[in-house]
């Protein structure tokens, strides 16, 4: 396009510097014919050259006029922004013909950009009046609103109308919120509307056009979503309960379970199968163990609203997985699956919260006992390492069906799960513990060759 412009500006001027000297010449001729006529004197040459002379000087003053003409009702289009005026192309000298055919072409191109720009506009308000988000945007000197959707209009109640005077005349209060309070960062109010409050974030903005201050104003009712997102987080909140509650719950059963039938089969036989008192008392206490993180954790869903941290204490990579060990121990030979706990430093030390890692690491095994049912040699490794940055790291690994690469980036989001049975919150719950301790947890996998995951601290 600049190089057209460039080539047709050019040849323009060429044609009409050819025009104008043509012309330029004929009337020196024409003066230099009356100048011999008067010095010789010859009333011929005198006559012929003013006859010249004024037809030359008529033709020139023509040339020149109907140019400038043609200039100034260029321009007098473009002062009043009348872009759909046209000039003709197909009568006049060449150099005019062209000229016009650049006028026209400056003509359409400007059309074709007001064009765009009106159809973006459209699209941009079609967007914002979509949009179920409060906007409105006005003078900052005179008031006067330059745009506003209809959703700032339903959300306060508003008919329309063109000066935020408007509402400071009815509204005052709401007024002084909205546009005499700056809103630097997102701010929760609460407003007043037809004796109802209604919550809402604003948020808001001065911007300069023009030499004139805008100030764009952004809010949004959140009211409803409030009310709803608290009902869904109730019933969230049941959910995480009922299932870690379960999971603690089945390792303890199962404990429970297996001291009873050794206490029994001692009160049937006392003689042949005596009652082990040092298996007893490790049961009895890994249940006791088990009971009071259960109880923690309740606590801390009791009172979730106010817990920031983790208690940490530090304590031994080794007693960790020895009560981890004794509690998972039914459920292991019940189901006929080998576990192994691989302690690389046997003195690792580890500053956590034992109670939210062990139900962590319960969620987890449980999860590679499932995943193990169909393996012909199913086996669970636990183990303990400290990672290139220094941070102790904690391995499940275990050969089952692993987790299909479609899904694996899903396996977080609270309540996806793939077990007819599962409310999918066991690892979102896991990934939450962890984010407390400033650790993260990585999962990797392989179908029908097993998986990884690791807690990193």
């Amino acid at each position: 396009m600049q190089r057209y412009t460039e080539e047709f500006i050019n040849m323009i001027y060429k044609s009409y510097l050819f025009s104008l000297s043509i012309r330029v010449l004929s009337l020196l001729l024409s003066l230099i014919v009356l100048a011999f006529g008067i010095v010789l004197p010859y009333t011929l040459a005198i006559v012929g050259g003013s006859l010249f002379s004024l037809i030359s000087i008529y033709k020139l003053y023509n040339f020149v006029v109907k140019r400038f003409v043609a200039i100034d009702d260029f321009f007098e289009s473009v002062k009043y922004r009348d872009f759909s005026r046209w000039f003709v192309e197909d009568k006049g000298a060449r150099d005019i013909r062209e000229l016009h055919k650049g006028f026209n072409l400056v003509n359409k191109t400007i059309k074709t950009i007001d064009s765009e720009r009106q159809a973006q506009f459209v699209y941009l308000q079609k967007i914002l009046e979509m949009v179920n988000i409060g906007i409105i945007a006005y003078n900052v000197e005179s008031g006067d609103v330059l745009w506003a959707n209809d959703s700032f209009l339903n959300t306060l109640d508003f008919p329309a109308f063109k000066n935020i005077h408007f509402v400071e005349k009815r509204k005052p209060k709401i007024y002084d919120e909205l546009f005499e309070t700056y809103h630097s960062n997102t701010t929760s109010v609460t407003l007043e509307i037809q004796q109802e409050t209604l919550k809402v974030l604003i948020s808001d903005t001065v911007f300069e056009m023009e030499d004139h201050s805008f100030k764009l104003i952004v809010l949004q009712n959140i009211e409803d979503t409030l009310n709803k997102n608290e009902s869904e987080a109730w019933k969230k909140l049941l959910s995480v309960m009922t299932h870690e509650i379960m999971n603690s719950i089945a390792p303890i059963t199962s404990l429970a379970e297996t001291l009873q039938a050794n206490i029994q089969n001692s009160l049937k036989e006392p003689t042949s199968k005596k009652l082990g008192l040092e298996d007893m008392n490790a049961g009895l206490n890994s249940i006791k163990k088990r009971s009071e993180g259960l109880m923690k954790f309740a606590q801390t869903y009791r009172s979730l609203n106010k817990i920031t941290h983790v208690h940490k204490t530090t304590i031994k990579a080794s007693d960790l997985f020895s009560s981890i060990g004794k509690l998972m121990k039914p459920s292991l030979e019940e189901k006929d699956v080998t576990i192994v706990f691989d302690l690389k430093d046997p003195n690792l030390l580890l500053e956590i919260d034992s109670y939210l890692i062990e139900q962590v690491l319960i969620n987890l095994l449980l999860n590679a006992l499932d995943a193990t049912t169909q393996a012909s040699n199913p086996k669970i490794i636990v183990s303990t390492s400290i990672g290139h940055n220094g941070n102790a790291q904690i391995r499940i690994i275990d050969n089952g069906t692993g987790i299909p690469s479609e899904i694996i980036d899903s396996i977080f989001v609270p309540f996806f799960s793939t077990k007819k049975t599962g409310s999918g919150i066991g690892l979102s719950l896991s990934k939450q513990i962890m984010l407390l301790h400033s650790g993260k947890i990585q999962i990797q996998s392989n179908e029908n060759v097993g998986t990884v995951v690791s807690l990193i601290f």
